[in-house]
């Protein structure tokens, strides 16, 4: 089964076009290493929960939208192969990202479903 990384990022509204070119800038470099897709989603509907929500998540500031990533590996052992060489890419080290990484939620999920 496939292997997902999944990124929640609160990023600054004003910044979607470079959010979006950052990720054109990047997903070459994934598949190059074995991705077989890379996901990007903007909130457009996104409730404040009760007790949690993704705002909540990333500590959204006003000025800021949720969008939600994802990278499909075909496995886990491409995908930590990938990062390990993705790490070291020079050309991974020189983009900017628009966006406060310190917010960002990142994590892998092995697929147990697909329908």
């Amino acid at each position: 089964m496939p292997f997902l990384d999944i990124t929640v990022i609160p990023v600054p509204t004003a910044n979607k076009a470079a959010y979006l070119e950052h990720s054109r800038q990047t997903t070459p470099f994934f598949k190059e290493h074995g991705a077989t897709a890379v996901t990007e989603t903007w909130g457009e509907d996104v409730p404040e929960g009760k007790t949690t929500d993704f705002r909540k998540a990333v500590q959204l500031q006003d000025g800021e939208t949720v969008a939600v990533g994802w990278i499909t590996w075909p496995d886990k052992a491409t995908r930590d192969a990938a990062w390990e060489k993705l790490m070291q890419d020079d050309r991974m080290k020189g983009i900017d990202m628009p966006f406060d990484g310190k917010r960002m939620i990142f994590a892998g999920f092995e697929v147990v479903l697909e329908g």
